[in-house]
């Protein structure tokens, strides 16, 4: 644990920059895609299912394109510039992501629940328990924060105790969290 920790805070910037433009450009691109975007470049065609694509001319919904819009001033603050050319994308949730009701935005600052404490908790699809369960946490579990709470909800993504695997992610109520719930806190 102490190894992940260490590389987060030694990590060279810009290769914070690349994941953190990697992530809002695949949330971006899923809201397009979910609309029936036909995508062109080789990542897109990669990334997403052109199987029922409707064009290339789609219309967003509402709250879709209100996070486009967010996403596109965070691609422009963080000057990203995405190689399309390339067929994949590193970002370890991207199943879990594909599958959920609302899209998580990635934050600027990550931040680390160590060690859950509490009995297991539920994570869900979406923001709101009245959406489909995508996984839990159980004790022991590390939570990791790098989305904006929206609504007083986060999108986590759940590790095991060391780190060395993602478990799974999800939406959880921001006020489950307090500083009693884990054994540390991180970021």
């Amino acid at each position: 644990m102490r190894v992940f920790l260490v590389f987060l805070l030694l990590a060279a910037p810009q290769a914070i920059a690349q994941t953190a433009c990697d992530d809002v450009w695949f949330t971006r691109n899923l809201h397009f895609d979910r609309a029936g975007y036909c995508f062109g470049s080789t990542l897109g065609k990669a990334l997403f299912d052109n199987s029922d694509c409707t064009g290339t001319s789609v219309t967003l919904p509402p709250k879709a394109k209100a996070q486009v819009d967010a996403i596109r001033e965070l691609e422009e603050r963080y000057q990203c510039q995405i190689d399309t050319n390339r067929s994949a994308i590193d970002i370890d949730d991207l199943d879990i992501r594909r599958t959920l009701i609302d899209l998580p935005i990635r934050d600027e600052f990550e931040s680390a629940c160590l060690g859950w404490r509490l009995a297991p908790l539920s994570l869900w699809a979406g923001i709101g328990a009245q959406t489909p369960v995508t996984g839990q946490i159980s004790p022991g579990d590390n939570v990791l924060f790098s989305f904006q709470p929206v609504d007083g909800w986060s999108y986590v993504t759940v590790h095991a105790h060391d780190f060395s695997a993602l478990k799974t992610g999800g939406w959880v109520p921001d006020k489950t969290f307090v500083e009693e719930t884990c054994d540390a806190w991180a970021g």
